[in-house]
């Protein structure tokens, strides 16, 4: 009997003699031809299967610097999202089963006058909106008339009558300015004196500070655009060519209560005549951003009420002593916490809500927020993370501020020193503590921003992975907890436990008080 080795043999004889004296035709193979490659085929993935080169080029670590294309980190980013829920979930529980269930909607101290004088100050703010509108209403009748002289008389725009009609439509703008100005300012005064005074509930004077601000905010974008754009309507010939855009509705035809609605409610708070638009609505979509806002927001004040305000509270005495040690402990422990929140905010706001007001009011530019968390740097930071207000400092503050000659550096640190203010009118008021934490917060930035800037063009240190690492210990691992330690203790001296005890310690020096 013939083994399998002579067998094979014979058979690979029988093919290659076949091969020779067959013609090869373009069509398909023959059954003759199958079955020898068939044979050939079992007989090499038997014989030389521990054979291929495995390693046949040279290859990177898909995590070396040196690699061609970057993995992506899907992976993590899940992992990630179930360590932060676990890990809360787990401290959550641990904090339930030592204080009992804390959640109780009648342990808030909703006073009624804060609840009436928290609504007509919300009701009544627009109504600066609109004073705004009527200040440019008589601009705009203004700048009509001198349009109308210049086009009768017909004299040609020579640069001697170009600079006496600058100087005409400066001393008029100035005069609008003013009562722009006055408006602007009224608006957040009447706003903060209210919050600071009359509304005791700090959530409630926050909701009335936040829309005042966003007020003012818009008000003087309405004022800057339309002076720029009234200027180009007087003087086309020296003006800067208008965006292409803005052609459907051109000055001073924008001027009507149509068009300031639209801006009231577009989630911008940079003012444009026209803005790119949806073809409709999809509700659907609408109720999935609102659906996943109130989820978001129960699960902000469950988190908030059972695990950050215990923990707040058993942080005063290490406070009160100055044991600065417990106070780090305490930080480290409430930035899980802070994090986890303020995650949860963002999404709520910038995701959720803005999306939802976005679709309603068809807005087609949606986009609210960068790739903020993968920053290498905190400017970048800044500049992505909240887009609305990044917008509104770059075209109204900082781009004004370069052009007119100041040094981009002098520019931002007056852009970080206007963000510094109206943060702190956003914490200090509605708490009642003007402290100046929030301010000098947002200025410390400025040092952030040097230091990082340096280190991310650092390759031997990996610069953009330390720069990424100092946002994320600077902002949420330390600076948030902190915020809200002092903050909340500044509360709690002046209302709460340790309001007397307050008097005696030696952090009394640290607080300003009313």
């Amino acid at each position: 009997m013939a083994t399998l080795t002579e067998m094979a043999s014979s058979s690979a004889l029988h093919v290659s003699s076949h091969a020779k004296t067959t013609p090869i035709y373009r069509g398909k193979p023959t059954t003759t031809e199958q079955k020898a490659n068939s044979t050939t085929k079992r007989i090499r993935d038997t014989k030389y299967r521990h054979v291929f080169a495995t390693h046949s080029s040279t290859r990177t670590s898909c995590l070396s610097q040196d690699a061609e294309k970057s993995p992506s980190f899907v992976g993590f980013r899940n992992l990630m999202i179930l360590v932060l829920i676990v890990s809360n979930l787990r401290l959550m529980i641990e904090n339930l089963q030592k204080y009992g269930v804390l959640i109780c909607l009648s342990c808030h101290d909703y006073r009624r006058s804060d609840v009436i004088t928290g609504l007509l100050l919300y009701l009544l703010v627009p109504a600066h909106l609109f004073v705004t509108y009527l200040i440019e209403l008589a601009a705009a009748w203004q700048a009509n008339r001198a349009y109308s002289r210049i086009s009768s008389e017909r004299e040609e725009d020579t640069p001697a009558k170009y600079a006496a009609a600058l100087r005409s439509f400066n001393s008029t703008w100035y005069i609008v300015a003013f009562f722009h100005s006055v408006n602007a300012v009224a608006n957040l005064y009447i706003a903060t004196k209210y919050v600071y005074y009359d509304i005791y509930h700090p959530g409630i004077g926050t909701l009335c500070e936040l829309h005042a601000v966003i007020v003012f905010l818009k008000c003087a974008s309405y004022a800057l655009t339309n002076r720029d754009l009234r200027h180009a309507y007087l003087h086309p010939k020296q003006a800067d060519p208008l965006p292409e855009l803005y052609r459907s509705c051109p000055y001073p035809q924008n001027i009507n209560m149509k068009n300031l609605c639209y801006f009231w409610w577009a989630p911008t708070l940079v003012y444009q005549p026209v803005y790119p638009r949806t073809d409709k609505i999809r509700w659907v979509f609408v109720f999935k951003r609102l659906a996943e806002l109130a989820g978001l927001s129960i699960v902000i004040w469950i988190a908030s009420a059972q695990y950050a305000a215990p923990l707040l509270q058993n942080s005063l005495d290490k406070i009160l002593t100055l044991n600065f040690t417990s106070i780090a402990e305490r930080v480290m422990k409430l930035s899980t916490i802070s994090v986890f929140c303020w995650l949860c905010g963002f999404f709520a706001l910038f995701q959720s809500a803005l999306n939802a007001l976005a679709e309603v009011m068809r807005f087609g530019d949606r986009e609210f927020y960068g790739d903020w968390w993968n920053v290498s740097s905190v400017r970048t930071y800044w500049t992505t993370w909240n887009k609305p207000v990044t917008n509104f400092m770059r075209r109204h503050i900082y781009s004004p501020l370069v052009g007119r000659g100041c040094p981009p550096a002098l520019a931002q640190v007056l852009v970080f020193l206007f963000s510094g203010i109206l943060h702190e009118l956003l914490v200090g008021v509605p708490t009642h503590n003007v402290i100046g934490v929030a301010f000098a917060g947002m200025m410390f930035q400025i040092p952030l921003i040097a230091l990082t800037d340096v280190i991310q063009k650092v390759k031997c240190i990996q610069g953009r992975v330390a720069g990424n690492m100092i946002f994320w210990v600077s902002f949420c691992l330390v600076g948030q907890p902190l915020a809200a330690l002092l903050y909340f203790f500044a509360w709690q001296a002046k209302y709460g436990s340790v309001s007397k005890r307050f008097h005696e310690s030696p952090a009394m020096n640290i607080f300003l008080r009313r």
